[in-house]
């Protein structure tokens, strides 16, 4: 059983978006693994590291073998039946089951396998000096995820539709969201030619 990281504060929510079909990839980017850890589990496993009190993982495509992936874990599973229609869908599924959450929520994915938990905690830091109560990595010139957003900026995504999740909100003029560096985390995992790059890094296993 993993355990919370031992002094960060329990207060926020964390959800890992783990529903994609990797389509272009050919194969669930969500169990390629990185030093023998599937990367759903590897990203469930750092939530709960930054001291998440609960951690939801998103399942869509592959739902079963994506939960048992992850099945060791004190973790929660919930499923966006709609994972084909785009990112938003899981975080308004995450939205909806934090309905009743009062602070900040981490979001994340599994597919920055360069992902560490200092940057979640950064992110959490961050968040907590921003007037809106968020902080998000940046992404060349815009930001995203992984990211931590306040409760209210989480129920506006019950109105987001399409492949964006939370991308406009974050990046919308006076937002005030925090910026945190992570150049790493611009690789992620979307076609083969990422896997092989991300190998050559030491990411991912061969």
């Amino acid at each position: 059983m993993a355990s919370r990281r031992a002094g960060v504060s329990s207060s926020h929510a964390a959800v890992v978006l783990a529903a994609g079909g990797s389509t272009r990839l050919g194969r669930p980017k969500q169990l390629l693994t990185r030093e023998d850890e599937t990367l759903v589990h590897r990203a469930a496993r750092l939530a709960l590291a930054s001291g998440a009190a609960r951690v939801l993982v998103v399942v869509g495509a592959q739902a079963d073998d994506v939960t048992r992936a992850v099945n060791d874990l004190p973790v929660e599973c919930v499923v966006n039946a709609q994972w084909r229609a785009g990112l938003a869908g899981s975080v308004r599924v995450a939205a909806e089951a934090l309905a009743t959450h009062a602070e900040a929520t981490l979001l994340l994915t599994c597919d920055q396998p360069a992902l560490e938990v200092a940057h979640l905690l950064a992110l959490l830091e961050a968040s907590r000096r921003a007037s809106s109560g968020s902080a998000a990595t940046r992404l060349g010139d815009r930001v995203g995820i992984p990211a931590v957003v306040a409760a209210t900026m989480l129920r506006a995504a019950l109105a987001v539709q399409g492949d964006r999740g939370l991308r406009d909100a974050l990046n919308a003029a006076g937002a005030d969201v925090i910026a945190c560096e992570a150049p790493d985390l611009a690789h992620d995992i979307d076609v083969l030619d990422d896997i092989a790059a991300a190998i050559a890094k030491g990411w991912l296993d061969p």
